[in-house]
């Protein structure tokens, strides 16, 4: 590398580090590895890794990481692995919680633009007067006040009210329309109650086990039962709205929380008080289809809570729909942080 960029590289972490990011609570473990520690590194394809991390990149404010995004932007691919060794370390964020993988995905609903005996369930943008609380009226409260009624508040309308929860817990999606055209929507607010899932509260009925819940089951449950599905679909009070943004290429990833397309078993959803978004992320997920391989925390999730919670993208369309549903998996992840932002975390006796 040349000399110049190592001289800016270094006067960037100078300037960043009075402004460093820190884990969310004080309970939080941390313990800095080596790229030895980490099982599968030297097989993985990070030329992809390094790809996913230069789409969010170019987003990051703090001096450190914009100067690591100037010298990603200028490495060859095959240099991509030498990259992320020369500048990060491995840093392991715990909160005594078991890590646990699930994944998501871009799901396609069928739709109008306009209401009918077919389409009668609204995809909703957020009200004004939700953006202005921290708390809001519930998913019950909200759907049977009329508060959102004659608003002119809808995006469109979908034929199957389960596909519209699910919707909203992926946060993003398509929605097909009768002439063969689709409206692209991602994520544009809540109603700030905290997410309950309806799969833990089937196992807690008795219904079925931990290791039988899917979303596939969910719906078919659902829909088997109609009154008492409507009864467990509003026993998640959250709510979420969204925004039109069919200006997204159509052969890109829907939009993360960073603004920015996500990519295809490349971006992870994390909760941010414990693992900065924009950060590569070595994932360990076990289980029965065990993944090993860096990703990039681009996204996160109302259901994403805790230093090893984790969700994985697993692109669009009913066959990913089909495998983020199975998985629930344990395993580990790792941060990869600026070196000095690693160092600067460890506890002073380490």
């Amino acid at each position: 590398m040349a000399r110049f960029q190592r001289l800016i590289y270094a006067l960037a972490l100078w300037a960043g580090a009075s402004a460093f990011w820190q884990p969310a609570f004080a309970e939080t473990t941390i313990k800095m590895l080596s790229f030895d520690q980490l099982e599968g590194w030297e097989k993985d394809n990070h030329e992809a890794a390094l790809t996913a991390f230069l789409q969010t990149c170019r987003d990051l404010k703090d001096p450190d990481w914009r100067a690591l995004c100037a010298l990603a932007k200028d490495q060859d691919a095959s240099a991509a692995k030498g990259f992320f060794q020369l500048f990060f370390r491995p840093v392991l964020i715990e909160d005594g919680k078991p890590a646990l993988f699930t994944g998501y995905f871009e799901p396609e609903l069928s739709g109008s633009r306009h209401p009918t005996a077919r389409y009668r369930y609204p995809v909703y943008r957020q009200p004004p007067e939700a953006k202005r609380t921290d708390v809001w009226l519930s998913r019950r409260e909200l759907l049977n006040s009329g508060v959102m009624d004659g608003r002119g508040l809808e995006i469109a309308w979908v034929d199957d009210p389960v596909e519209l929860f699910f919707l909203q817990i992926q946060g993003s999606g398509r929605i097909r329309l009768p002439d063969g055209s689709s409206i692209r929507v991602g994520y544009g607010g809540a109603n700030g109650h905290d997410y309950r899932s309806i799969g833990t509260e089937l196992v807690r009925r008795g219904v079925y086990s931990i290791h039988q819940v899917s979303a596939a089951v969910i719906k078919n449950w659902v829909r088997r039962n109609p009154v008492a599905g409507e009864e467990l679909l509003n026993h998640n009070p959250s709510y979420v709205f969204f925004r039109e943004v069919s200006k997204v290429p159509a052969n890109a990833g829907p939009l993360g929380a960073m603004n920015r397309s996500v990519t295809t078993l490349r971006s992870l959803a994390v909760d941010p008080r414990y693992t900065p978004l924009g950060a590569p992320v070595w994932v360990e997920k076990d289980g029965a289809d065990p993944m090993r391989r860096l990703m990039i925390a681009q996204d996160t999730g109302s259901a994403i809570k805790g230093a090893q919670r984790a969700d994985i993208f697993f692109g669009s369309g009913d066959d990913a729909g089909a495998a983020a549903g199975k998985l629930r998996d344990p395993g580990r992840m790792v941060v990869l942080l600026p070196i000095q932002r690693a160092y600067a975390l460890l506890p002073e006796d380490y």
